[in-house]
């Protein structure tokens, strides 16, 4: 599936990934490929992705562990469909 993380300040992120894990207001959730549509509202917490070939990394502050990425929210919302994931974080 294609992820996009944007902030106001900047698109940190842009790719594919194979899954996505997320900091919801009823706890952390996953998302894999074909997932169902999905709103949901983001709370502080970290956001974990796995990449999957090669993808745009647009900010140093994302924390890169071989194909794993890692970054702090303090929350935001996500909207997934027809496999693209897009994340408006703060």
């Amino acid at each position: 599936m294609i992820l996009e993380i944007i902030t106001p300040e900047a698109n940190l992120f842009r790719g594919e990934v194979n899954s996505v894990s997320l900091p919801g207001l009823d706890g952390i959730f996953q998302v894999l490929n074909n997932h169902a549509p999905i709103i949901s509202s983001l709370k502080t917490g970290t956001l974990q992705f796995e990449t999957k070939g090669t993808a745009e990394l647009m900010s140093p502050s994302l924390v890169v562990s071989g194909a794993n990425v890692t970054i702090e929210i303090k929350g935001g919302v996500a909207e997934l469909n027809n496999n693209k994931l897009i994340v408006l974080a703060d």
